[in-house]
């Protein structure tokens, strides 16, 4: 497969592996206590913290990340070099990657700027194979008449499952539209049906026959190149079921009769979204005012439109996230519809726009899809702030460093997913018939030596009081006193804190 190349790529490809882990530290709950996180901070070192504790969980990723449009915007600086603008995108796609669930998908705004580039980039990062769909989102109404060439009407959405034959889309719900066309002309105690062409192009041997109507015109067959798609059997049977329509005087070519309950309430996506649908650039901009009239965001997408990907992507109570939030439309919406979410953003805006956005969501305010999804308010979310980093430049343990907090790295280290429960004991978990303990920080309280952060012979009797584990074991902690051969009768392998953790 090709590659796209750009100057500085190498350093961009290991500045995922290489960024530090940073804390986040909880300023205020909002609401309800709740599972939603808002967080202020630069979304690659919040992206990287979160690796341990949310890899593998999150059903739903939207960004609409910076179009590198070389013009300036109030809330962002958009113009960006080209390779830098690359440079920025992959890291954060790695570990956008690296948080998708197995049945999860990503959905990315852009323009022509680097849409094309973002495809070949996309393709590297998740796997050409994993590519779903371009979607086209008409964005205006109205063409602008002061276009130097032409009106740019649209944008793309790059769409990207985590594994895409296995990937299943949610039907669309139907549309008022749709629905208009069903009638009810000879009142069917069935309801309203929309007739259906019996004839088809292709060959069928028991599709020639004449017809009959029950006005008594005699029809010798299908129309001419076409056959009848079922069978005069067939066709008898059905029109003994009222399911065949001779038109109101008995006279017309038969038609199926396709009942609207009998339809799929649903519809598969497409890939071209008109505004009518999903709102365009007006209906988000006429939102943020009703939201904060004094300093609405200047670049916001409507609630419809991620009201549609959600719909497609993620069901109740499925984790989503955002990590260019901007204005929190996407925080928004996923919370009116019930889903988990988790939003990043890096400016002050953090504060001065999505949490006053989200606390009126809680409130229960009516713009945007709330009337459309019954939204009454209530939930809530939790603030955090990017801390400092979890190691220093030497490997050490910031004092900072809370013991769930190191479990959940330790944990993700060995067995490469996040922990399902809470980690308040030494004994984090058996994984694939190993045993993983983490003594740090005082876990077992008074039990001596350093508040049993070290390895002894009654740490250990307390360890196997915790987990008669008879297989092997992995013990993390400052030291060890017993010896090589007392460990290996153990079945356990010591590993010391900081310097068995293979993380920065």
């Amino acid at each position: 497969m090709p590659f796209l190349d750009w100057v500085n790529k190498n350093q961009a490809k290991e500045t995922s592996r290489d960024v530090p882990y940073h804390l986040l530290h909880q300023e205020q709950t909002y609401g309800d206590a709740a599972d939603n996180l808002l967080i202020q901070g630069d979304n690659l070192l919040a992206l990287k913290a979160m690796i341990p504790f949310y890899a593998g969980q999150v059903k739903c990723i939207f960004i609409d990340p910076p179009y590198n449009t070389q013009s300036a915007f109030e809330h962002y600086d958009d113009k960006l070099e080209h390779s830098q603008w690359l440079s920025m995108m992959y890291p954060r796609l790695v570990l956008l990657r690296d948080l998708l669930a197995e049945d999860g998908s990503i959905w990315v705004t852009i323009d022509d700027n680097e849409a094309h580039y973002l495809k070949v980039l996309m393709d590297e990062v998740f796997g050409r194979g994993n590519f779903v769909a371009s979607v086209i989102w008409r964005k205006n109404y109205a063409p602008k008449s002061s276009a130097r060439h032409f009106s740019v009407d649209h944008d793309y959405i790059l769409v990207y499952a985590k594994a895409a034959a296995e990937w299943i889309p949610n039907p669309m719900s139907r549309s008022a539209d749709q629905d208009v066309v069903y009638k009810n002309p000879d009142s069917d105690p069935r309801g309203r049906w929309r007739p259906d062409n019996l004839s088809a192009r292709n060959p069928y041997s028991l599709g020639t026959y004449a017809v009959t109507t029950p006005g008594g015109r005699v029809i010798a067959g299908p129309p001419p190149g076409r056959y009848w798609a079922i069978s005069h059997e067939k066709l008898v049977a059905l029109d003994a079921d009222g399911r065949i329509w001779w038109g109101k005087d008995g006279m017309n070519v038969p038609a199926l009769k396709r009942f609207l309950n009998e339809v799929k309430q649903g519809r598969v996506p497409q890939t071209y979204w008109a505004w009518e649908d999903v709102g365009h650039t007006q209906d988000a901009k006429k939102e943020a005012v009703l939201l904060l009239p004094d300093d609405p965001f200047g670049t916001p997408k409507p609630e419809r439109l991620l009201q549609r990907i959600l719909e497609i992507a993620s069901n109740q109570d499925d984790l989503i996230l955002d990590s260019f939030l901007g204005g929190g439309t996407t925080s928004a919406v996923a919370h009116k519809m019930g889903r988990r979410w988790i939003g990043i953003e890096m400016g002050e805006h953090a504060r001065t726009h999505c949490i006053p956005r989200l606390q009126k969501v809680i409130d229960g305010e009516q713009g945007g899809i709330s009337e459309a999804v019954n939204w009454k308010g209530g939930g809530g979310f939790r603030f955090y702030s990017l801390g400092e980093t979890a190691f220093d430049a030497h490997g050490h343990i910031n004092a900072g460093v809370r013991f769930a907090t190191l479990a959940a790295y330790v944990w993700h280290l060995e067995v490469g997913e996040p922990g399902a429960h809470a980690f308040d004991s030494p004994l984090l978990g058996i994984h694939n018939g190993t045993a993983f303990y983490l003594l740090y920080n005082g876990i077992l309280g008074d039990r001596r030596p350093a508040g049993g952060n070290v390895l002894t012979q009654p740490v250990l009797q307390h360890l196997n009081v915790l987990a008669a584990h008879a297989g092997p074991k992995v013990i993390y902690g400052e030291s060890s006193r017993l010896g090589p051969a007392r460990l290996a009768a153990e079945g356990i392998t010591f590993k010391q804190i900081p310097y068995d953790i293979k993380m920065r």
